[in-house]
């Protein structure tokens, strides 16, 4: 209905899934080599951007970040597309620099092939399968309306991750109870509280809807604990998605367990501080090249995020090891030693919910040497767990560092429902 050649796309992809490891370099090169001539004769944003660039040589491409980004889409489209005839939208903004971007049409239709194909490997097809959507919903009445009927259009029924109440998740299951969904997808934070809701009420979800076949989880970070608590309390196998909307699915969960790397459409690259390709199993600057795009440049795009590409990646077949975090949610220290932020997450996660009592918590960085820990629970934390919390902080970064505790009802969530595990407000 929307022009997107969909069809034509998945025909492509499956052309590019048949090219053998010898021959993927060939295909790579000749994708990188003419989104990049095209954008420096057609794009007057690129073209002043990447002004020393030498087509020979793929390190002179500079990285581009979301700063560059943050200025008119208007002034950012190649020539020939306008706000009319592209494929509109804006990221999220976890990252702190929210922008609006293009894609074309025909790169958004390999962007939903690639997607279609990933889902067909836990046998979910769009057009048929029905999907239980733990997201987020503009709350403004043109938008709110708009979204919904979408969800009718492609078999999805949207769950509210405004509310993750008890009486909102009682309410869930009566709907699991009379719909036969094929799988759940949605923010792996709303589906976490969901299985603790279905633990504390001793239910298995496949036993009320067995239907079911596989739950998805995306846009937040999916802990190994959380995911075994989702498998045990949905019955299904819980997949592991990482995208990014303004480029296409970056990752997705494979039947072996792997993290397998979108090569198709995109180009992963993972590079040091000073912009250099790093080896396998080093961890760095996870910087994407969207190989389709034409009405929007994304060159050496940095994402944001750090990752390590697994020893076992080939050029056709990256395997994503780890996915760290984000570069901008780093804990700087008084003693000028600097930390994943989900570092302090991992070591405050084993202990404070060991017992039931808090189902959910973020941390904030106020000052170098200032933590709050922000909680829901049932009970206020007692001084014996509030130690042993502070004990753990101080053995795995360092000393002198001040913690404090905030019990609250509910946590903010972004306006698109998401929950940001860890945030520091001093840069």
């Amino acid at each position: 209905m929307n022009g997107f050649a969909i069809d034509k796309a998945k025909q492509v992809l499956s052309e590019i899934e048949t090219i053998n490891e010898d021959d993927f370099l060939a295909y790579v090169e000749s994708r990188k080599t003419e989104i990049l001539q095209f954008h420096l004769e057609h794009n007057s944003f690129y073209k002043s951007f990447g002004k020393s660039i030498n087509l020979e040589n793929w390190k002179s491409v500079p990285v581009m970040t979301k700063a560059h980004l943050q200025q008119p889409i208007s002034k950012r489209l190649s020539k020939g597309y306008n706000l009319k005839n592209v494929y509109l939208n804006k990221t999220s903004g976890s990252s702190g620099k929210p922008f609006i971007f293009a894609k074309d049409k025909w790169c958004h239709a390999m962007t939903w092939a690639e997607i279609t194909n990933r889902f067909s490997w836990y046998n979910i097809d769009f057009n048929t399968s029905k999907q239980a959507r733990f997201y987020g919903i503009p709350l403004n009445k043109k938008n709110y309306y708009k979204e919904r009927l979408k969800d009718w259009f492609s078999k999805r029924y949207r769950f509210s991750v405004f509310d993750l109440s008890d009486t909102a998740f009682k309410k869930a299951v009566k709907k699991f109870k009379t719909t036969a969904f094929d799988y759940i997808n949605g923010y792996t934070s709303s589906l976490v509280q969901f299985a603790k809701y279905l633990e504390r009420e001793n239910i298995l979800l496949t036993t009320v809807c067995p239907s079911l076949k596989v739950c998805i989880t995306t846009s937040e970070m999916l802990f190994e604990d959380d995911k075994i608590l989702m498998e045990k309390q949905f019955g299904v196998p819980v997949v592991n998605e990482y995208g990014a909307s303004e480029l296409d699915l970056i990752a997705f969960e494979n039947r072996k367990g792997e993290w397998q790397v979108n090569s198709e459409t995109l180009f992963v690259e993972i590079l040091d501080e000073d912009d250099n390709v790093l080896p396998l199993e080093k961890e760095g600057r996870i910087v994407i090249t969207s190989l389709y795009n034409k009405a929007h440049p994304f060159i050496r795009y940095d994402i944001g995020d750090v990752g390590i590409l697994s020893k076992s990646s080939t050029l056709k077949k990256p395997i994503l090891k780890k996915l760290i975090g984000r570069t901008n949610d780093v804990i700087l220290l008084p003693s000028g030693k600097k930390a994943a932020g989900l570092t302090f997450y991992y070591i405050t996660k084993s202990v404070i919910q060991d017992d039931g009592n808090v189902s959910e918590f973020v941390i904030e960085q106020h000052k170098v040497d200032e933590f709050k820990i922000i909680y829901v629970s049932n009970q206020t934390l007692s001084k014996d767990k509030t130690r042993t919390i502070k004990a753990e902080v101080i053995k795995y970064l360092e000393p002198q560092l001040a913690i404090t505790f905030k019990r609250v009802k509910t946590l903010n969530r972004s306006k698109s429902g998401k929950l940001k595990q860890f945030t520091s407000y001093i840069n």
